[in-house]
């Protein structure tokens, strides 16, 4: 089975984080499940860090395609495809980075692994 990770899922995962499910955590474990990471967390893990509101990311943002290489999870980038369904969404979510995340598991039909409920509103499949 394939996933898609929300941008917190991420961070709880690679900082082993008490906040993250058991049951995600499991599915991450899985070698058999392939997980997929948007750009758009990149996206955001950066702009966060360069605001100050995520500190702890120094080192994430210093080279995260090395983290994924070594965490085993892809890379997925952002086509204009996504780009459109995010922009047009008739959905009231103002969060630029969930609105990708969403039209992402909307167009590749990936779970997205998440405890935001927020996502519910774009009737995407969530995991937690």
């Amino acid at each position: 089975m394939s996933y898609l990770l929300d941008t917190h899922v991420l961070l709880w995962w690679l900082f082993d984080d008490p906040r993250l499910s058991g049951s995600a955590a499991a599915l991450l474990a899985k070698p058999e499940n392939r997980v997929v990471v948007s750009a758009a967390s990149a996206w955001e893990i950066s702009t966060k860090f360069r605001l100050g509101k995520l500190p702890s990311a120094a080192a994430l943002v210093q080279d995260l395609p090395a983290w994924l290489r070594r965490a085993g999870f892809e890379a997925l980038p952002i086509s204009v495809s996504h780009a459109e369904r995010a922009g047009s969404w008739d959905v009231a979510h103002r969060d630029p980075f969930d609105r990708m995340l969403a039209a992402q598991s909307f167009l590749e039909g990936l779970p997205l692994i998440t405890s935001d409920r927020a996502f519910s509103d774009f009737g995407i499949e969530c995991v937690w």
